[in-house]
């Protein structure tokens, strides 16, 4: 039988929240909520909000818009009070149709994350 001294114990301990440490500093920032919802189909929307999991890099995160066709949609982005978010103003209402959003994401721990989603405005 062994018996596990005091600081042998306290090594272990401090090895494993290391380890339990940086697996939280590896993980990156996901988009959490949209609104519209990918796939949705609403009203048309003033606004675009996107929330993710982490704070972002407001100098590098934002998104795009554009219609079926592939046209730019005229919206202003910044990042929400919160850091964690991006908001987005539409210029002028969306006429109905499909829409393509195109996000871009940079966190503290400085990894690029992008992704897309659809939803049409019926």
């Amino acid at each position: 039988m062994t018996t596990k001294t005091p600081s042998t114990l306290l090594a272990t301990i401090a090895a494993g929240a290391m380890l339990l440490g940086a697996s939280q500093a590896l993980a990156h920032a996901k988009l959490v909520t949209a609104n519209p919802a990918p796939n949705a189909t609403v009203a048309a929307p003033k606004a675009l909000n996107l929330k993710f999991s982490e704070k972002l890099e407001p100098k590098f995160s934002g998104f795009e818009i554009a219609n079926a066709a592939g046209a730019a949609v005229s919206i202003k982005t910044t990042v929400a009070a919160d850091g964690m978010g991006l908001e987005g103003a539409l210029a002028a209402p969306l006429a109905p149709g499909a829409y393509k959003v195109t996000w871009h994401a940079v966190t503290a721990d400085a990894h690029r994350m992008n992704g897309a989603y659809t939803f049409t405005v019926r």
